[in-house]
C-alpha cells in the first residue's frame, strides 16, 4: 500500500504544478508546497482504519502574508475547483481546513498554538517551553515538495533544530521528577494501600514520562499520543526500550503480591513484576543521561539526577 505522502506528490506532480503553471505563472516560484500538518496521511501513519476520517488527497500551498494579499485568494479558487475536479479519492471536509492555500504564518501558528512571526524563525524561552512535543512534530512531520522562497522551509529547519538546551534540561528534569513520583513512589504506595485505580495512573503516567523522557534523550519530537510508542518502537534501534514498555502495559495488576506488605520506601516489592520493570525502565534511562553527558552520579532512583540535570 502506497503512502498518502506518495500519492499526495504524485497529485501535485500531475494536477497541482501544471495548474499553477498554467494560470499563476508570474507567481510559480512564490509558492511552497508539500503535506505537512495533523493527520496520520503526514507521518506515514496512515491506514485502513485511520481513513475513515480527514483523508483524502489534496496538498498544502504556503504563501507569505504579502503574497496571501497579492494573489492567495485566486490561486485558492483555483485550487479548489482543481480538487472538485480532479481524479481523487474522497476529500472529507475536515480535510479541507487542513490542505489548500494558507499563509506560513498561520500554518506555524495554527500547529504550535501560538503567535509566531514566521518570516523570521525565532522563538522566546518562553515560547519554546509552552509548546507541547506533539506539536513540534506534527510542524515538522511529512514532505515539502518545492519552496523556491525557503521561508516555509527556514522556519521547519529551525524547529527540526531542537530545543534550546537550557528548554530541553528543564523538560527532562519535570520527566525525572514525574516518572520517579508516580511509578518508583506512588505506585507501590497505591498497591499497598490495595487501591488498584490510583495504581493504574500512576502506570500509566509512567509509560507516558519514560516515552518522553526516551524522545528527549534522543533529541527527537514524539508525536500525537497515540502514534508515540510506534514511533518509539521505529526509533529504538535496539529495541530493548520499546520491549520494556510493551512488557509493562501488558502486565496484570497482581493485588496479591501486596497482601501482607508494609510499605517501606526504600524496599521494593519485586514479587511485582510492574515494580521490577520500573526499575528496569529507570536503569535504562540512567544509562542514556550518563551517555548524554547529563550525570556523573549514577543512581536508578531518577528524581536524584533532577539537580544536577537542570544545573548542567
Amino acid at each position: 500500500m502506497k503512502s498518502v505522502i506518495e500519492k499526495n506528490r504524485r497529485f501535485y506532480e500531475q494536477f497541482v504544478a501544471g495548474m499553477i503553471h498554467e494560470k499563476f505563472p508570474e507567481y510559480e516560484d512564490r509558492i511552497a508546497v508539500g503535506i505537512v500538518g495533523e493527520g496520520s496521511d503526514c507521518f506515514g501513519y496512515d491506514d485502513e482504519i485511520s481513513r475513515d476520517h480527514d483523508f483524502g488527497t489534496g496538498v498544502c500551498l504556503w504563501l507569505t502574508d504579502a503574497d496571501m494579499a497579492r494573489f492567495g485568494n485566486l490561486l485558492s479558487i483555483a485550487y479548489n475547483e482543481l480538487v472538485d475536479s480532479a481524479e481523487r479519492a474522497y476529500f472529507t471536509e475536515r480535510l479541507r481546513e487542513r490542505r489548500g492555500v494558507m499563509t506560513v504564518r498561520r500554518f506555524y501558528s495554527n500547529i504550535l498554538n501560538i503567535e509566531c512571526d514566521a518570516e523570521t524563525p525565532r522563538l522566546s524561552e518562553e515560547q519554546w517551553l509552552a509548546l507541547d512535543h506533539s506539536c513540534l512534530k506534527t510542524a515538522t512531520n511529512g514532505e515539502v515538495f518545492r519552496d523556491d522562497p525557503g521561508v516555509f522551509t527556514a522556519f521547519r529547519q529551525y524547529l527540526m533544530g531542537y530545543y534550546p538546551d537550557r528548554v530541553r534540561r528543564m523538560r527532562l528534569a519535570r520527566q525525572l521528577h514525574e516518572y520517579a513520583s508516580a511509578f518508583q513512589v506512588n505506585y507501590s504506595r497505591c498497591m499497598t494501600r490495595g487501591d488498584t485505580v490510583a495504581a493504574e495512573l500512576c502506570r500509566a503516567k509512567g509509560l507516558s514520562s519514560a516515552m518522553e523522557l526516551f524522545f528527549l534523550l534522543k533529541r527527537e519530537y514524539p508525536p500525537y499520543y497515540k502514534w508515540t510508542f510506534r514511533a518509539l518502537s521505529e526509533l529504538d534501534a535496539e529495541g530493548g526500550f520499546a520491549a520494556k514498555l510493551l512488557e509493562l502495559s501488558r502486565e496484570p495488576l497482581r493485588p496479591e503480591a501486596w497482601k501482607g506488605t508494609k510499605y517501606l520506601p526504600n524496599r521494593l516489592n519485586y514479587k511485582d513484576r510492574i515494580v521490577s520493570l520500573s526499575e528496569e525502565i529507570a536503569s535504562e534511562i540512567e544509562v542514556m543521561l550518563a551517555e548524554s553527558g547529563l550525570i556523573r552520579v549514577r543512581g536508578r532512583y531518577l528524581e536524584t539526577h533532577v539537580d544536577e540535570v537542570l544545573k548542567g
